[in-house]
Formats: C-alpha cells, sequence, structure tokens
C-alpha cells in the first residue's frame, strides 16, 4: 500500500480541465448503455484523464470496486484514513483489497500539523463536524486529486433525498469530473452483485450499520430510514463535503 499525506492547508486552485457540457456530453452519448460496458469504455479508451476511484470500503462500497477491478486493477484507489474509523472498516479495506487484487491502493492521511492546530483535541467531530471532515477528508483528497483529472464514486440515487437526481457524469468546483458508475442502481441491483461475484461484507452492516463513515458520527439506521439517515445523526448535514458538483456559470445548464 502506498502512504500519503496532504500537505496542503488551502483547497487546491487548478485551471479547470471539464465543463458542464463534457459532462452532459458524456451523459448522453452513455444514456442507456449498461453500466460495465460504459465503465469498460470509459477506462480503456481514456476518456476521463487520468482517474482515481475514491473508495470509503464501506457497506457497499465492494461492488463498485470489484466491477472496476475486473476491468482494470492497475486504477489507482484512494482511501481517506481520517483516524477516525471503526477497526472493522480498516481490517476490511486489507480484506477486500487483498481479494480483488487492488494494485495500487493509496492511504490518504490528514496532516499532523493541520490537526494540531485545528483539532488537537481530536474532538473537532462533536461541536463541528463540517470542520472535522474538512480537515480530515477534504483537504486531504483535494492535494491527492492534484495529480488527477477525474473521480470514480460509489455514490447511488436511492441513498438520500439529495442525490436523488444523480447523474453518471457531472463537474465538480475544481473542473474535474466525477464519475458515478452505480449512479441508477437500486439496492436490490447491489445486493445481486454482492451474491453473483460472492463478495465480502462489511462487519458492521449486520449490526444495523448501512452507511459506513467515521466511527464518532455513524449510528445504526432504524427500518423505513434511508441508509444516509445513519450519518451526522441530529446534525443539519448529509455530506462530507467531497462532493460538489457544480455548473460553470452558464444559468442555461443544469446544476446537478
Amino acid at each position: 500500500m502506498a502512504e500519503a499525506s496532504a500537505r496542503r492547508i488551502d483547497r487546491i486552485d487548478v485551471a479547470p480541465r471539464f465543463g458542464e457540457r463534457d459532462a452532459i456530453r458524456l451523459n448522453n452519448l452513455f444514456r442507456g448503455v449498461p453500466t460495465e460496458e460504459m465503465l469498460r469504455t470509459v477506462l480503456a479508451e481514456s476518456m476521463v484523464g487520468d482517474v482515481a476511484l475514491v473508495s470509503s470500503f464501506g457497506a457497499e462500497s465492494a461492488a463498485l470496486l470489484h466491477l472496476v477491478a475486473s476491468i482494470d486493477p492497475t486504477v489507482p484507489v484512494l482511501f481517506l484514513d481520517t483516524g477516525k474509523h471503526f477497526p472493522e472498516t480498516l481490517a476490511y479495506r486489507d480484506t477486500v483489497a487483498e481479494r480483488l487484487g487492488l494494485r495500487d491502493l493509496r492511504i490518504l492521511t490528514p496532516d499532523a500539523d493541520v490537526l494540531a492546530k485545528k483539532d488537537e483535541s481530536g474532538l473537532r467531530w462533536s461541536y463541528d463536524p463540517d470542520g472535522c471532515c474538512e480537515i480530515r477528508k477534504v483537504l486531504p483528497l483535494d492535494a491527492a486529486m492534484a495529480g488527477f483529472d477525474a473521480s470514480i464514486t460509489g455514490r447511488k440515487a436511492f441513498q438520500a433525498s439529495t442525490r436523488n437526481a444523480l447523474p453518471r457524469f457531472e463537474v465538480d468546483a475544481a473542473g474535474k469530473l466525477k464519475v458515478n458508475p452505480l449512479a441508477d442502481w437500486t439496492k436490490d441491483d447491489i445486493e445481486a452483485w454482492f451474491v453473483r461475484h460472492d463478495l465480502p461484507r462489511h462487519p458492521l452492516v449486520e449490526q444495523g450499520y448501512l452507511s459506513i463513515g467515521c466511527a464518532p458520527c455513524t449510528s445504526k439506521v432504524k427500518p423505513g430510514e434511508d441508509p444516509r439517515s445513519g450519518r451526522w445523526a441530529g446534525w443539519d448535514k448529509t455530506e462530507c463535503g467531497i462532493h460538489t458538483p457544480v455548473n460553470d456559470g452558464d444559468p442555461d445548464l443544469p446544476v446537478f
């Protein structure tokens, strides 16, 4: 495993490579194309430039990791080790990586100096979860993504109301593409993929954790609730901040 540590305090500011029209073109090009065929074409033809898969190794992560690894196991996989994960998640990460033969797993960690200045007690999650996510997730990922043009994410539309219009392709504030291969997959689709390929399960799922992030901010999901309801319970917060799609300022283009 390659160890990496973010050394930048400010958000990475780079000239955009992609615009919203690129995302629209790709969404139109692959409309109706099966997920595996779409992803195979995108990767084989380098249609989104240098790309990395960003994975939390959470409840459903093995499906996307398997899908990508079956096409190209050399695609870099970025894991944000915030220092707050469940021990079960770290063990599961290693199990899945070995099982799928991931050849380029990169473990990203927060900058030690930033933690010392902004979260010396390690308890920022308890009074400022946005700030905690910023220094433990957003900044390290920004630094790592400086070397890539696009990322592959495991987000699905069914996970929460805030994701119900999720497209396959979108552009973030840095002008980098986000590829969401599983955007239109259902819970049943995910389950079928796990069964078909005999994928290992995250050990916390059977305990009622359906969306798994950092331990202090993850709780069990009650029957009938959406999977993301177990994240930051009690806070007006639904995302950690690493997914911020925007348009390029053209009022005639949709905001995904």
